[in-house]
């Protein structure tokens, strides 16, 4: 008899596709057949995992229709089963996919839509409590604020793309307007968790610069550094309050 860890295994590698037609043996068939019952299950998690993706990226099927969807979901599921409980958050890896994908390869923009549209889970499922507020910033001394080090708070994602694709998304929206969306130009954005939803907001070049600045670890100092040298007329103090009044840094940890 095959122990119930073995049988497990077998279980897991036949959904993962590579199970060496052994374990069909192991399973007691009656009118329906032990490989057919397994291509059941193997059926089910396939288009399971493909319902969870549509359901994560709804932009980029809404541009590209249910069955090129489907097709792309499930190249993806077959190169890349989850590796968390939590369907949420599978789908990680999809907009490289999707980049990858050759019959996608005249859709320059999906990639980028499907960032936004992972970016956007993902603010959605992070927590709303944890934000830099002013008045957390008020209680520290002036001198300390040009070397303080913060954070992006929480499911807070920063997103550049050479496509507009806040239009294309807003375009993608089940209520908007019929009508062509010019696809030149690019935008920069910030992805965030705002109240019960997410949402996206456009930045200027500096504001973008100091939000990168920030998430790889530099001082406020050389963030604005690094703000005035992408954008000449950069003012630190509007910029930051803008930033800081959108909930995009993480809470000061003592």
């Amino acid at each position: 008899m095959t122990a119930l860890r073995d049988l497990q295994a077998a279980f897991a590698a036949h959904l993962a596709g590579e199970d060496d037609g052994g374990l069909a043996g192991a399973i007691a068939g009656d009118s329906i057949p032990a490989v057919a019952r397994l291509q059941v299950h193997h059926n089910h998690v396939r288009t399971s995992l493909a319902s969870a993706l549509a359901a994560t990226f709804p932009t980029v099927q809404a541009l590209v229709g249910e069955d090129f969807f489907k097709a792309m979901a499930r190249a993806f599921v077959a190169a890349s089963l989850p590796a968390q409980p939590v369907l949420a958050e599978y789908g990680e890896g999809f907009p490289c996919f999707v980049a990858a994908w050759a019959p996608a390869r005249d859709l320059p923009y999906l990639a980028d839509v499907a960032r936004l549209d992972w970016a956007l889970n993902a603010a959605w499922l992070a927590p709303e409590e944890g934000r830099l507020s002013a008045v957390q910033l008020a209680g520290l001394p002036a001198g300390r604020l040009p070397l303080l080090r913060l954070a992006l708070s929480p499911g807070t994602t920063r997103l550049a793309s050479a496509h507009p694709v806040d239009r294309i998304w807003a375009a993608s929206q089940p209520d908007a307007p019929e009508g062509e969306v010019a696809l030149d130009g690019g935008v920069r954005l910030v992805v965030l968790r705002q109240g019960d939803d997410a949402a996206f907001v456009q930045l200027e070049a500096g504001e973008a610069a100091f939000l990168d600045a920030v998430a790889e670890g530099l001082t406020l100092e050389a963030a604005a550094g690094r703000a005035a040298r992408e954008q000449g007329d950069f003012d630190l103090s509007s910029g930051f309050a803008r930033l800081l009044g959108l909930g995009c840094f993480a809470a000061l940890q003592h």
